[in-house]
């Protein structure tokens, strides 16, 4: 019985929590737009390619590969605009700049 109230308070507080991130507005508006691949891939090469590599296979930074199978669409945007992960730094990038690169990520995995 224990067990199946301990599951549940952690169920209500991942869904309360992800609420609260998609009443995020600039969240919204990201996830509101559709993302341009080419676009997506220019923004990559100019702000993450050093990092990453060229084709996000990694360098200092990890290897983006399949990397939308691994975090969320939320996660992914907040990683970018937040830097959570040292040495990244912080990114603003508009809503459309940020919906383009998601959908560039995204892609990642069709390859």
């Amino acid at each position: 019985m224990v067990i199946i109230v301990v599951f549940l308070l952690i169920s209500t507080f991942l869904i309360a929590f992800h609420l609260a991130k998609m009443s995020d507005p600039y969240i919204k508006e990201v996830l509101s737009r559709p993302g341009n691949v080419s676009r997506g891939y220019e923004i990559f090469q100019i702000n993450c390619a050093a990092c990453h590599g060229q084709f996000a296979d990694g360098i200092v930074g990890p290897s983006l590969e399949e990397v939308s199978h691994r975090k969320s669409r939320i996660s992914l945007i907040e990683q970018v605009i937040s830097g959570k992960t040292p040495p990244m730094p912080k990114f603003q990038p508009d809503p459309q700049a940020m919906a383009d690169l998601l959908v560039y990520l995204e892609n990642l995995s069709k390859k």
